[in-house]
């Protein structure tokens, strides 16, 4: 791989992305597939097409198709093919319940056959690097599985959950996606920095019409195949095989990850079940502190900007200052969220309330985060 290849990639599949919005906005408003606000969401403009992720999946196969014409390893395509396979599973549920809508069971049940066939193609946590040595140990099938399988379908529902204001998911989605496709251009991991740049350019062609004030949301046919491709880019990414590596695309992912986490605990501790909604994530309280729907989705760029810097940095280190530098990391990581009041579980729900009556706030995902 080339930066001349690198560069055709991102600009097709931008220009693609960016030709086919338009025309998605009016397909998803003749066939029906537009927001719906109720209880469960904070949406407040009716009639917003969804199904934005149409755009962005046909921006990232035109990258993936000029890959082919332009010529790459032959051992990269079958697993580039296997992501694409996934992806269209993935695209087609997130479509259906854009319009439809499918039951949380169901729609976890398409996430395991994609990330299935993920890890069939190779998409998989099969090596374990000790931390403080230079032993690297094979994970066996036993553990390779369940392990491969909950990290890819954890993404996939991280940046489901995360899209919850204009612009966020495809936002976060590019900037992450850039970040671990250096970090697998640096390890030689040429599927995922295939994966990446055809990702990022889609999402950089989709996203002025998504970014506040959004003229189309990504819907679960966008969110969920944005998460599955960032979910085989970091299993590509962290094979770098150094101490801690794994870690470095954990934290590319820090802000959607760490959003899901607290989510999980903050309905455990409350009694109510893992996938009641609320409306505690982190992009309403940075909402409501920041009395602004872009201000708060440039604070998110920012912050996940700033761990994906950290996860470049991050990979460049090895032995004890690795172990230094991640222990800063993490003692600032809990300030931040102490600021932010991210372990409340009442700050905020009247107020987060008031603040979306007041203004046109709304959420990317159609169904999918019933926040």
């Amino acid at each position: 791989m080339d930066e001349i290849r690198a560069i055709a990639i991102v600009l097709i599949a931008s220009g693609v992305a960016a030709l086919t919005t338009p025309l998605v906005i009016r397909f998803a408003k003749r066939i029906g597939a537009v927001d719906r606000p109720n209880d469960r969401k904070i949406s407040r403009r009716q009639g917003m097409p969804l199904l934005g992720g149409l755009a962005v999946a046909a921006g990232c196969g035109a990258g993936l198709v000029v890959i082919q014409v332009l010529g790459v390893e032959a051992n990269v395509m079958p697993q580039v093919w296997a992501f694409a396979g996934g992806a269209f599973i993935l695209m087609s549920a997130g479509a259906w319940d854009d319009r439809f809508g499918l039951t949380v069971f169901k729609k976890l049940s398409v996430q395991i056959v994609a990330a299935s066939i993920a890890i069939l193609a190779g998409f998989s946590l099969d090596l374990f690097s000790i931390p403080l040595t230079s032993l690297v140990s094979e994970v066996p099938l036993w553990i390779l599985w369940p392990v491969s399988l909950v990290w890819i379908v954890g993404v996939t529902n991280a940046m489901n959950l995360v899209d919850g204001l204009d612009g966020l998911s495809a936002g976060l989605g590019a900037i992450i996606a850039m970040t671990l496709t250096i970090i697998c251009w640096q390890g030689g991991q040429w599927v995922g920095v295939v994966i990446g740049l055809a990702l990022f350019g889609a999402l950089v062609g989709y996203l002025p019409y998504n970014f506040p004030p959004a003229r189309i949301f990504l819907g679960d046919t966008g969110s969920l195949v944005i998460g599955f491709g960032l979910a085989l880019m970091a299993l590509e990414g962290y094979r770098k095989e150094a101490i801690l590596a794994f870690l470095v695309p954990v934290l590319a992912l820090a802000i959607p990850l760490l959003d899901t986490l607290l989510s999980i605990t903050r309905r455990l501790r409350s009694g109510t079940g893992v996938f009641s909604p609320d409306r505690l994530h982190m992009h309403h309280r940075l909402l409501h502190r920041e009395g602004s729907h872009k201000n708060a989705v440039l604070m998110l760029y920012f912050l996940t900007s700033c761990f994906c810097m950290i996860a470049v940095s991050f990979s460049q280190l090895d032995g004890w200052l690795a172990v230094v530098y991640l222990a800063a990391v993490v003692a600032v990581t809990v300030r931040l969220l102490r600021n932010l009041d991210a372990f409340s579980l009442e700050v905020g729900t009247e107020d987060l309330s008031e603040t979306a009556g007041k203004r046109p706030v709304a959420s990317d995902a159609a169904d999918g985060d019933p926040s």
